[in-house]
């Protein structure tokens, strides 16, 4: 049992023990951004529902994208914040995370740029434009906010930042 990885550390949340919530997620690298990448994809998609979206096929993309990755996001961040993903340790969460960041940020690259080439400042409805216009500045800052947690799942995913010797010296310490 000593020889298998994450054996020397001790588990909070064992597989028969209630969901304990853990607010020093909030407060780290991915929790921060997962918490930026709700509130950013909530604004996206909440101004495209506000606008008469369902006239211009291109917005219903955006919208599928921005909705879809919003509630996965929420998911993802209720999981960690509960540590329900320590629960289900036989899933490797950081390669889990980094696919999904990585995905989420190539379709929000798309739907960034749908949603930047369909506003029309000519719009015959001013408050359409307005939205628009700030639901693609939105989808740019979120797209930005993933590609940053996909940067920072690929380090967590290959372990970087230790290395054989500074585990050897941490173990046995």
């Amino acid at each position: 049992m000593a020889g298998l990885p994450g054996a020397t550390r001790a588990r909070s949340a064992s597989p028969g023990s209630p969901p304990v919530l853990d607010g020093s997620f909030l407060f780290s690298p991915l929790g921060g951004l997962m918490g930026a990448q709700a509130v950013l994809g909530l604004l996206v998609w909440s101004l495209i529902a506000a606008t008469t979206y369902h006239l211009h096929a291109a917005y219903g993309w955006v919208m599928f994208v921005s909705l879809f990755f919003w509630i996965l996001t929420l998911l993802f961040f209720v999981t960690y914040l509960l540590q329900l993903h320590e629960k289900f340790y036989m899933i490797p969460w950081p390669l889990v995370l980094m696919i999904y960041h990585a995905v989420a940020t190539v379709l929000y690259i798309t739907a960034f740029v749908t949603c930047a080439a369909a506003v029309q400042p000519t719009s015959w409805r001013q408050w359409d434009y307005n939205r628009r216009a700030a639901a693609s500045f939105f989808a740019c800052v979120t797209m930005i906010t993933y590609g940053v947690s996909t940067f920072f799942s690929f380090r967590a995913w290959k372990g970087l930042g230790s290395n054989a010797a500074t585990s050897q010296v941490t173990d046995h310490a």
